[in-house]
């Protein structure tokens, strides 16, 4: 078995050491997080072993990113790149309950908690978090650092961007798109395209704060 090490130690950290350890697939060896107030703490019967600097210490090991914002894995993939650690030494987490069918594919890094499905021809980035019951239909297509929390649904053709994060229960109508670092709220039900960045909510879903948009004419204007 290969050696774990989680880095964060978050709920998220907590819910992806339950999971390894029903498959038995990985030893979970501790956890590293930047917080000086865990130093020397023991969580699930786990150790925090240090910082996320002292990840380079850990040479055969592999990590998993456990942060539970895209935009805090993606700044730990960064400060992991300039230890010399890449995707290749990234785990993938899939739970036991999980269901992944032939012809999807999973990035490196990504966790894929209890009772996740993934239909037909999903492709999925690396490190992608889908918390308990969420759903991608076919042809879904995921890019890195994307998470969706507890029971989201997307429709088939969906593309979400990088940094995205859906909040419980949202659903995407089939062939919409989920724009880089926007934010879907709790619920949600997506009918159109969200653009990069912004945050929508509620039922059909629309922009829960105006943003500027440039006019055609090339004036400032505020979005409805």
């Amino acid at each position: 078995m290969t050696g774990l090490v989680l880095i964060a130690a978050s709920g998220l950290a907590r819910e992806v050491l339950a999971s390894v350890r029903r498959s038995g697939e990985h030893t979970v060896i501790g956890f590293l997080d930047d917080d000086p107030s865990l130093a020397g703490a023991v969580i699930d019967g786990v150790p925090v072993l240090g910082a996320v600097s002292a990840a380079a210490r850990h040479r055969g090991a592999e990590f998993v990113l456990c942060a539970g914002k895209g935009a805090d894995r993606a700044a730990i993939a960064g400060r992991l790149a300039l230890l010399g650690i890449g995707p290749d030494r990234c785990a993938t987490i899939v739970d036991a309950r999980a269901v992944v069918s032939p012809g999807c594919f999973v990035g490196s890094g990504s966790v894929l908690l209890a009772n996740v499905v993934l239909t037909a021809g999903v492709r999925m980035g690396n490190h992608v978090v889908a918390m308990p019951g969420v759903t991608f239909t076919h042809d879904d297509v995921v890019a890195d650092f994307a998470t969706f929390t507890a029971g989201v649904s997307l429709g088939g053709g969906v593309r979400i961007g990088r940094g995205a994060y859906l909040g419980m229960n949202s659903t995407v109508r089939e062939h919409c798109a989920v724009g880089v670092g926007a934010v879907v709220g709790m619920g949600a039900a997506v009918v159109t395209d969200v653009p990069d960045g912004e945050t929508w909510a509620g039922v059909p879903a629309r922009p829960l704060y105006p943003s500027a948009v440039r006019r055609i004419d090339g004036t400032m204007g505020r979005r409805a």
